[in-house]
């Protein structure tokens, strides 16, 4: 327990210290709430730009930290052999993933006290599905790191980095949280709502929103690709 906490020190002080994880896991969030909450731009559907936005955002939060943020670490740390190292250390490789898990799950708590804050200060008033929200939230976490490490324990650093910010930058467009899924084409509303992404967005506003319920296939969605990535990433991982 010692080391398995030693771990999740050293994983969220290196979140902390990293410019560019603060930037994903808060800063962009923080600036896409709060831009088109006040500039209404987008074909949002509803009276106020917010009470589409909130649920969006915490949606890509969960998609920041889980995939990207564990991905692109988690895939250099691989390549420069400490994975290994730390493997071979009495914390071993399920205290490694137990730290890393926990890290994440830190970094998600202190996103949402920041972003539902933030939502509340700009006028959000949520709805009362919290408790479906939560298990949304769980099921998109797995799923999210299940991609993030199929990437990182596969290809090198470089190219990982690269793929992680490229399918980010395609969930985030296809993924209904700054864009609503029916605004999109009717082939890439399939596609979207075939996506992790897509079932986690809109399991958060059918939950989220005021007289808003969950579509079943969300839930179908969501359940198989938390089952299929962390099966995918454990089956191909390599640790060196």
């Amino acid at each position: 327990m010692s080391a398995y906490a030693a771990q999740t020190r050293v994983e969220l002080t290196l979140t902390a210290r990293r410019g560019e994880s603060l930037l994903l896991t808060i800063g962009i969030p923080v600036l896409l709430l709060l831009f088109f909450s006040v500039v209404d731009v987008l074909p949002t559907g509803t009276d106020d730009p917010i009470d589409f936005l909130a649920p969006g955002i915490l949606a890509l939060a969960v998609m920041s930290t889980a995939m990207v943020g564990l991905g692109i670490a988690t895939g250099f740390e691989r390549q420069y052999g400490v994975l290994k190292r730390l493997g071979a250390t009495p914390l071993g490789r399920p205290g490694l993933l137990a730290a890393k898990t926990t890290g994440v799950v830190l970094v998600e708590v202190v996103q949402f006290v920041v972003l539902v804050a933030l939502a509340v200060a700009l006028g959000w008033r949520s709805g009362t599905g919290w408790p479906a929200a939560i298990v949304a939230i769980v099921l998109g976490t797995i799923a999210f790191s299940g991609i993030g490490l199929l990437m990182a324990g596969t290809l090198r650093g470089e190219v990982n980095l690269a793929a992680a910010n490229g399918l980010y930058l395609v969930l985030l467009l296809l993924g209904g949280m700054v864009i609503p899924i029916d605004e999109l084409p009717t082939g890439l509303q399939v596609v979207a709502r075939a996506l992790p992404s897509g079932a986690l967005s809109d399991a958060l506003h059918g939950s989220l929103t005021a007289g808003g319920s969950v579509p079943g296939w969300a839930w179908i969605v969501l359940v198989v690709w938390a089952v299929v990535a962390p099966a995918a990433a454990a089956t191909t991982f390599r640790w060196e």
